[in-house]
């Protein structure tokens, strides 16, 4: 998601802060947002008293993209484990069609980690009553018991919204 701030552009913000506003488990909670891949040292310049970090942001983290290395798992790796060893609550935007590689790699392991699975659905408000969310399996009885529906609206419950008004107050960390 590209946003836009008072004062630069989504293409030139690295860092910016806020209390987090979406229904996660650091919701509340001083935040340093991370956009894109970062050196340990410079994200610990910019710490102040946060108390989460949330990697990914502006949809950065992204596997999928012809424009990373080979060690792009890795790389995302060694940005976010020592924040996970030192006791951050750290969330990484996880674009579900990078979930099942990224269970192969060590965060998945801290209970301190929040891995939000992004599932985009355009014009949510325009699907029926009837519509159905399913979380399946790769393949039948491949990896999981089963599978889960849920109706879409109950889903869409209003204390789990999140209105883009509420991401209007986080403020561009100057990185320079």
């Amino acid at each position: 998601m590209k946003r836009d701030y008072e004062n630069g552009t989504a293409d030139d913000v690295r860092f910016f802060s806020g209390f987090e506003v979406e229904k996660t488990p650091a919701l509340l909670k001083l935040t340093l947002f991370i956009t894109g891949l970062n050196s340990e040292s410079i994200i610990r310049e910019h710490l102040d008293t946060h108390k989460h970090l949330f990697f990914g942001a502006n949809h950065s983290y992204d596997p999928a993209s012809e424009n990373h290395s080979a060690d792009y798992y890795e790389e995302w790796e060694k940005m976010i484990e020592p924040f996970l060893k030192d006791g951050y609550l750290c969330s990484l935007d996880i674009p579900i069609n990078a979930a099942e590689e990224f269970l192969e790699g060590p965060l998945i392991e801290y209970e301190n980690f929040i891995p939000q699975l992004r599932v985009p659905i355009p014009y949510v408000k325009l699907w029926n009553y009837n519509t159905m969310i399913k979380i399946d399996d790769k393949g039948f009885q491949a990896t999981n018991p089963g599978v889960w529906c849920h109706r879409l609206h109950t889903l869409m419950d209003e204390e789990r919204f999140t209105n883009w008004e509420e991401y209007k107050n986080d403020k561009i960390v100057d990185d320079n």
